[in-house]
Protein backbone atom coordinates (compact mmCIF):
# COMPACT_ATOMS: atom_id res chain seq x y z
CA UNK A 1 0.00 0.00 0.00
CA UNK A 2 1.14 3.77 -1.17
CA UNK A 3 2.12 5.61 2.34
CA UNK A 4 2.39 9.43 1.24
CA UNK A 5 4.72 11.35 3.16
CA UNK A 6 4.40 15.15 3.55
CA UNK A 7 5.50 17.61 1.40
CA UNK A 8 7.00 19.59 4.26
CA UNK A 9 9.23 16.57 5.33
CA UNK A 10 7.12 15.74 8.23
CA UNK A 11 6.20 11.84 9.55
CA UNK A 12 3.73 10.27 7.45
CA UNK A 13 0.55 11.16 8.02
CA UNK A 14 -1.76 8.64 10.68
CA UNK A 15 -4.45 8.24 7.81
CA UNK A 16 -4.86 6.94 4.25
CA UNK A 17 -7.79 6.89 2.53
CA UNK A 18 -8.38 3.71 0.11
CA UNK A 19 -10.46 3.12 -2.68
CA UNK A 20 -11.77 -0.56 -1.85
CA UNK A 21 -12.48 -2.01 -5.20
CA UNK A 22 -9.59 -0.74 -7.11
CA UNK A 23 -7.00 -0.47 -4.19
CA UNK A 24 -5.61 2.80 -5.29
CA UNK A 25 -5.47 5.88 -2.69
CA UNK A 26 -7.52 8.96 -2.84
CA UNK A 27 -4.72 10.48 -0.24
CA UNK A 28 -2.98 11.16 2.95
CA UNK A 29 -2.93 13.16 5.68
CA UNK A 30 -1.89 13.71 9.65
CA UNK A 31 -5.33 14.99 11.18
CA UNK A 32 -8.96 13.76 10.68
CA UNK A 33 -11.81 16.14 12.38
CA UNK A 34 -14.88 14.18 13.40
CA UNK A 35 -12.97 10.25 13.60
CA UNK A 36 -14.26 10.97 17.52
CA UNK A 37 -17.51 11.80 18.70
CA UNK A 38 -20.58 10.67 20.63
CA UNK A 39 -22.94 8.51 18.60
CA UNK A 40 -26.51 9.07 18.54
CA UNK A 41 -28.10 7.08 21.52
CA UNK A 42 -31.43 5.88 21.97
CA UNK A 43 -33.30 6.87 25.61
CA UNK A 44 -35.80 4.81 27.85
CA UNK A 45 -38.09 5.73 29.97
CA UNK A 46 -38.76 3.54 32.63
CA UNK A 47 -42.07 4.19 34.92
CA UNK A 48 -42.32 2.36 37.94
CA UNK A 49 -39.07 1.78 38.31
CA UNK A 50 -37.70 -0.31 41.40
CA UNK A 51 -33.76 -0.86 41.81
CA UNK A 52 -31.77 -3.46 42.84
CA UNK A 53 -29.04 -1.54 44.53
CA UNK A 54 -29.79 1.64 46.34
CA UNK A 55 -27.89 4.14 43.64
CA UNK A 56 -26.77 2.79 40.14
CA UNK A 57 -23.58 4.27 38.65
CA UNK A 58 -23.60 6.64 35.50
CA UNK A 59 -22.27 3.78 33.24
CA UNK A 60 -23.85 1.08 33.63
CA UNK A 61 -22.32 -1.79 31.48
CA UNK A 62 -21.38 -2.56 27.91
CA UNK A 63 -23.96 -4.49 27.06
CA UNK A 64 -27.31 -4.42 29.21
CA UNK A 65 -30.24 -6.54 28.50
CA UNK A 66 -33.76 -5.30 28.68
CA UNK A 67 -35.93 -8.39 29.74
CA UNK A 68 -39.83 -8.44 29.10
CA UNK A 69 -41.82 -10.05 32.12
CA UNK A 70 -43.55 -12.18 28.72
CA UNK A 71 -41.37 -15.33 28.77
CA UNK A 72 -42.44 -15.79 24.65
CA UNK A 73 -40.93 -12.25 24.00
CA UNK A 74 -37.06 -12.05 23.37
CA UNK A 75 -34.91 -9.37 25.41
CA UNK A 76 -33.25 -6.68 23.40
CA UNK A 77 -29.60 -5.30 23.75
CA UNK A 78 -29.01 -1.63 24.83
CA UNK A 79 -25.05 -1.40 24.84
CA UNK A 80 -23.08 1.03 26.10
CA UNK A 81 -25.69 2.08 28.35
CA UNK A 82 -26.04 5.11 30.85
CA UNK A 83 -28.10 6.22 33.56
CA UNK A 84 -28.86 9.48 32.54
CA UNK A 85 -31.33 10.60 35.42
CA UNK A 86 -32.84 9.28 37.97
CA UNK A 87 -36.45 10.12 39.51
CA UNK A 88 -38.68 8.60 42.92
CA UNK A 89 -40.61 6.47 39.85
CA UNK A 90 -38.69 6.48 37.14
CA UNK A 91 -35.48 5.85 35.22
CA UNK A 92 -33.72 7.29 32.01
CA UNK A 93 -31.38 5.19 30.45
CA UNK A 94 -29.44 5.41 27.28
CA UNK A 95 -27.52 3.81 24.79
CA UNK A 96 -26.82 2.18 21.58
CA UNK A 97 -29.75 0.18 20.37
CA UNK A 98 -28.76 -2.96 18.95
CA UNK A 99 -30.65 -3.68 15.12
CA UNK A 100 -33.75 -5.06 16.72
CA UNK A 101 -34.92 -3.43 19.65
CA UNK A 102 -38.07 -4.03 21.94
CA UNK A 103 -41.07 -6.35 20.41
CA UNK A 104 -43.11 -4.64 18.52
CA UNK A 105 -46.12 -2.65 20.49
CA UNK A 106 -45.00 -3.92 23.70
CA UNK A 107 -44.31 -1.28 25.91
CA UNK A 108 -44.83 -3.20 29.63
CA UNK A 109 -42.91 -4.81 32.25
CA UNK A 110 -39.23 -5.19 31.68
CA UNK A 111 -36.62 -6.50 34.20
CA UNK A 112 -32.93 -4.80 33.60
CA UNK A 113 -29.18 -6.50 33.92
CA UNK A 114 -25.66 -5.67 32.78
CA UNK A 115 -24.77 -9.17 32.14
CA UNK A 116 -23.49 -9.45 36.03
CA UNK A 117 -26.13 -8.84 38.11
CA UNK A 118 -29.83 -7.40 37.78
CA UNK A 119 -29.89 -3.75 37.94
CA UNK A 120 -33.88 -3.34 38.75
CA UNK A 121 -37.38 -3.76 37.15
CA UNK A 122 -40.38 -0.99 36.06
CA UNK A 123 -44.06 -1.87 35.76
CA UNK A 124 -43.92 0.33 31.98
CA UNK A 125 -41.54 1.95 29.60
CA UNK A 126 -41.50 4.76 26.65
CA UNK A 127 -39.03 4.45 23.65
CA UNK A 128 -37.38 7.66 22.61
CA UNK A 129 -36.21 7.43 19.18
CA UNK A 130 -33.58 10.20 18.54
CA UNK A 131 -34.20 12.69 15.41
CA UNK A 132 -32.75 11.62 12.47
CA UNK A 133 -29.84 14.36 11.71
CA UNK A 134 -27.46 14.27 9.25
CA UNK A 135 -24.01 12.51 10.15
CA UNK A 136 -21.20 14.86 10.87
CA UNK A 137 -18.54 15.22 8.16
CA UNK A 138 -15.42 13.61 8.48
CA UNK A 139 -12.80 16.30 7.35
CA UNK A 140 -9.78 15.04 6.29
CA UNK A 141 -6.85 18.18 7.36
CA UNK A 142 -3.68 18.38 5.37
CA UNK A 143 -4.59 15.77 2.62
CA UNK A 144 -1.40 14.87 0.19
CA UNK A 145 -4.09 13.92 -2.38
CA UNK A 146 -3.29 11.79 -5.08
CA UNK A 147 -3.32 12.29 -9.35
CA UNK A 148 -6.77 10.41 -9.10
CA UNK A 149 -8.02 12.57 -6.28
CA UNK A 150 -7.13 15.82 -8.01
CA UNK A 151 -8.57 14.65 -11.32
CA UNK A 152 -11.87 14.10 -9.00
CA UNK A 153 -11.78 17.89 -7.84
CA UNK A 154 -11.07 19.30 -10.67
CA UNK A 155 -14.02 17.76 -12.63
CA UNK A 156 -16.31 18.75 -9.77
CA UNK A 157 -19.30 17.08 -11.08
CA UNK A 158 -21.28 15.13 -8.43
CA UNK A 159 -20.42 11.65 -9.91
CA UNK A 160 -16.74 12.46 -10.05
CA UNK A 161 -16.98 13.51 -5.87
CA UNK A 162 -18.91 10.37 -5.08
CA UNK A 163 -15.93 7.99 -3.75
CA UNK A 164 -17.94 4.73 -3.83
CA UNK A 165 -16.47 2.57 -1.12
CA UNK A 166 -12.97 3.37 0.67
CA UNK A 167 -11.46 2.94 3.78
CA UNK A 168 -10.18 4.80 6.10
CA UNK A 169 -7.13 3.37 6.75
CA UNK A 170 -5.08 4.24 10.37
CA UNK A 171 -1.74 3.92 11.52
CA UNK A 172 0.27 4.87 14.18
CA UNK A 173 3.24 6.70 14.51
CA UNK A 174 5.71 3.84 13.04
CA UNK A 175 3.36 3.06 9.85
CA UNK A 176 2.03 -0.10 11.26
CA UNK A 177 -1.30 -0.56 10.59
CA UNK A 178 -4.17 0.56 13.79
CA UNK A 179 -8.00 0.21 12.51
CA UNK A 180 -9.77 0.38 9.32
CA UNK A 181 -13.00 2.33 8.67
CA UNK A 182 -15.23 1.34 5.97
CA UNK A 183 -16.82 4.76 4.19
CA UNK A 184 -19.39 5.59 1.54
CA UNK A 185 -17.71 9.39 1.28
CA UNK A 186 -18.87 12.13 -0.85
CA UNK A 187 -16.67 14.86 -0.94
CA UNK A 188 -18.77 18.02 -0.42
CA UNK A 189 -16.11 20.76 0.48
CA UNK A 190 -12.17 21.46 0.10
CA UNK A 191 -9.73 23.73 0.15
CA UNK A 192 -6.26 24.65 -0.77
CA UNK A 193 -4.05 24.29 -3.33
CA UNK A 194 -1.63 21.94 -2.46
CA UNK A 195 -2.47 19.79 0.86
CA UNK A 196 -6.18 19.82 0.89
CA UNK A 197 -8.68 20.08 3.59
CA UNK A 198 -11.30 18.21 2.08
CA UNK A 199 -14.73 17.32 3.81
CA UNK A 200 -16.20 14.07 3.50
CA UNK A 201 -19.82 13.23 3.85
CA UNK A 202 -20.23 9.21 5.09
CA UNK A 203 -23.22 8.60 6.17
CA UNK A 204 -22.36 5.30 7.07
CA UNK A 205 -19.76 6.29 9.25
CA UNK A 206 -20.03 5.84 13.48
CA UNK A 207 -17.38 8.23 15.19
CA UNK A 208 -15.17 6.24 17.85
CA UNK A 209 -16.71 7.58 21.26
CA UNK A 210 -14.87 10.08 22.77
CA UNK A 211 -13.66 7.80 26.06
CA UNK A 212 -11.99 6.06 23.79
CA UNK A 213 -9.78 8.65 22.54
CA UNK A 214 -7.13 9.20 25.35
CA UNK A 215 -6.64 5.29 24.52
CA UNK A 216 -6.25 5.99 20.82
CA UNK A 217 -3.67 8.57 21.52
CA UNK A 218 -1.52 5.93 23.30
CA UNK A 219 -1.60 3.52 21.01
CA UNK A 220 -0.98 6.18 18.21
CA UNK A 221 2.52 5.66 19.68
CA UNK A 222 2.63 2.16 19.11
CA UNK A 223 1.37 -1.15 20.87
CA UNK A 224 2.48 -1.92 24.58
CA UNK A 225 5.58 -2.42 25.30
CA UNK A 226 4.99 -4.58 28.15
CA UNK A 227 1.64 -6.86 29.28
CA UNK A 228 -0.96 -5.80 31.37
CA UNK A 229 -0.45 -1.98 30.36
CA UNK A 230 -4.60 -2.07 30.38
CA UNK A 231 -4.76 -3.72 33.71
CA UNK A 232 -5.36 -0.22 35.52
CA UNK A 233 -8.63 0.46 33.22
CA UNK A 234 -11.98 0.46 34.02
CA UNK A 235 -14.33 -2.38 32.51
CA UNK A 236 -15.67 0.78 29.30
CA UNK A 237 -11.95 1.39 28.82
CA UNK A 238 -11.17 -2.00 28.82
CA UNK A 239 -13.61 -2.68 26.06
CA UNK A 240 -12.36 -0.06 24.27
CA UNK A 241 -8.63 -1.35 24.41
CA UNK A 242 -9.80 -4.92 23.66
CA UNK A 243 -11.79 -3.08 20.24
CA UNK A 244 -8.35 -1.67 19.49
CA UNK A 245 -6.55 -4.93 20.00
CA UNK A 246 -8.95 -6.63 17.79
CA UNK A 247 -8.70 -4.25 15.00
CA UNK A 248 -4.62 -3.91 14.61
CA UNK A 249 -4.99 -7.69 15.09
CA UNK A 250 -3.26 -9.86 12.38
CA UNK A 251 -2.32 -13.30 11.44
CA UNK A 252 0.75 -14.98 13.84
CA UNK A 253 2.45 -17.74 12.66
CA UNK A 254 1.80 -21.34 14.65
CA UNK A 255 3.85 -22.28 17.09
CA UNK A 256 4.53 -26.27 16.77
CA UNK A 257 1.99 -28.54 18.94
CA UNK A 258 2.61 -28.99 22.54
CA UNK A 259 3.58 -25.29 23.25
CA UNK A 260 3.39 -23.68 26.87
CA UNK A 261 1.51 -20.70 27.73
CA UNK A 262 1.37 -19.07 30.94
CA UNK A 263 -1.30 -16.67 31.75
CA UNK A 264 -1.50 -13.66 34.51
CA UNK A 265 -5.03 -14.01 35.73
CA UNK A 266 -4.02 -11.23 38.48
CA UNK A 267 -6.60 -8.38 36.43
CA UNK A 268 -9.34 -11.11 35.06
CA UNK A 269 -11.89 -8.76 36.62
CA UNK A 270 -14.16 -8.93 34.18
CA UNK A 271 -14.52 -10.35 30.56
CA UNK A 272 -12.66 -8.06 28.23
CA UNK A 273 -9.64 -8.32 30.79
CA UNK A 274 -9.89 -12.21 30.53
CA UNK A 275 -9.48 -12.00 26.52
CA UNK A 276 -7.30 -9.06 27.13
CA UNK A 277 -5.08 -11.69 29.15
CA UNK A 278 -5.38 -14.41 27.11
CA UNK A 279 -4.23 -12.21 24.07
CA UNK A 280 -0.68 -11.76 25.19
CA UNK A 281 -0.27 -15.06 26.95
CA UNK A 282 -0.75 -16.52 23.55
CA UNK A 283 0.89 -13.69 21.22
CA UNK A 284 2.63 -11.29 23.38
CA UNK A 285 1.92 -7.29 24.69
CA UNK A 286 -0.75 -6.06 22.90
CA UNK A 287 -1.86 -9.52 21.80
CA UNK A 288 -5.07 -10.71 19.84
CA UNK A 289 -6.90 -14.06 20.08
CA UNK A 290 -10.45 -14.00 20.29
CA UNK A 291 -12.63 -11.11 21.79
CA UNK A 292 -15.68 -13.29 22.46
CA UNK A 293 -16.38 -17.16 22.44
CA UNK A 294 -16.86 -17.44 19.21
CA UNK A 295 -13.90 -15.61 17.68
CA UNK A 296 -12.11 -17.90 20.88
CA UNK A 297 -13.06 -20.70 18.81
CA UNK A 298 -11.92 -19.31 15.37
CA UNK A 299 -8.27 -18.25 17.12
CA UNK A 300 -8.03 -22.24 18.21
CA UNK A 301 -8.61 -23.43 14.77
CA UNK A 302 -5.11 -22.21 13.67
CA UNK A 303 -3.70 -18.77 12.28
CA UNK A 304 -3.38 -16.95 15.55
CA UNK A 305 0.04 -18.26 17.41
CA UNK A 306 -1.47 -21.38 18.60
CA UNK A 307 -1.17 -25.06 17.62
CA UNK A 308 -3.55 -28.25 18.94
CA UNK A 309 -2.61 -29.64 21.67
CA UNK A 310 -1.26 -26.90 24.13
CA UNK A 311 -1.43 -26.56 27.73
CA UNK A 312 -1.94 -22.98 29.16
CA UNK A 313 -1.06 -22.63 32.77
CA UNK A 314 -3.63 -19.96 34.42
CA UNK A 315 -1.62 -18.09 37.19
CA UNK A 316 -4.16 -16.59 39.98
CA UNK A 317 -7.20 -18.18 38.49
CA UNK A 318 -9.01 -17.77 41.66
CA UNK A 319 -9.63 -14.02 40.57
CA UNK A 320 -11.72 -14.92 37.38
CA UNK A 321 -13.50 -17.71 39.39
CA UNK A 322 -14.29 -14.47 42.10
CA UNK A 323 -15.98 -12.60 39.15
CA UNK A 324 -16.22 -14.34 36.06
CA UNK A 325 -18.25 -17.32 37.56
CA UNK A 326 -21.41 -15.76 38.45
CA UNK A 327 -23.08 -13.89 35.08
CA UNK A 328 -26.43 -13.94 33.05
CA UNK A 329 -27.39 -14.56 29.91
CA UNK A 330 -29.46 -12.35 27.93
CA UNK A 331 -33.19 -13.92 29.15
CA UNK A 332 -31.05 -13.72 33.13
CA UNK A 333 -30.42 -17.10 33.77
CA UNK A 334 -27.04 -18.34 35.66
CA UNK A 335 -24.09 -18.79 33.41
CA UNK A 336 -20.59 -19.20 34.50
CA UNK A 337 -18.31 -17.60 32.19
CA UNK A 338 -15.09 -19.20 33.61
CA UNK A 339 -16.08 -22.68 32.90
CA UNK A 340 -17.59 -21.59 29.24
CA UNK A 341 -13.90 -20.39 28.41
CA UNK A 342 -12.73 -23.43 29.68
CA UNK A 343 -14.56 -25.96 27.57
CA UNK A 344 -13.69 -23.60 24.49
CA UNK A 345 -10.16 -23.79 25.06
CA UNK A 346 -10.48 -27.83 25.85
CA UNK A 347 -12.23 -28.62 22.42
CA UNK A 348 -9.92 -26.54 21.32
CA UNK A 349 -7.05 -28.39 22.10
CA UNK A 350 -5.81 -26.60 24.61
CA UNK A 351 -4.99 -28.12 28.06
CA UNK A 352 -5.64 -25.22 31.31
CA UNK A 353 -4.02 -26.05 34.44
CA UNK A 354 -5.57 -23.66 36.82
CA UNK A 355 -3.24 -22.12 39.80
Amino acid sequence: MIFAVLQNGARPGRYTLTDSEHGHVWGTCPTVDGLFGNPRRGTYELFGWIPERAELPHWLGSRVWLVPADDALDPWLLEDAESARQFPDSLVLTGLDDYQGPPEAYTGPIRVHNGHEWLGSCREFVRIVPDEQAAPPLVLRNLVPSDRLRVALNKGTRRALDLGEAVLEVRDDHGAPLAEHVLWPKISTWHGPDLVDLELVAASFTPVPEHARPLWERWFTGPPAAEGAWAGLDTRHREAWLHLVRERCHRHPDRPPGHAYVLDGRHITDEPGFYLALGEAVNGPGGYFGGCPDALVDCLRGGFGHTSPATLLWRDASTAREHLSRALTSEGRPLDLLAEALDVLAEGGMHVTLA
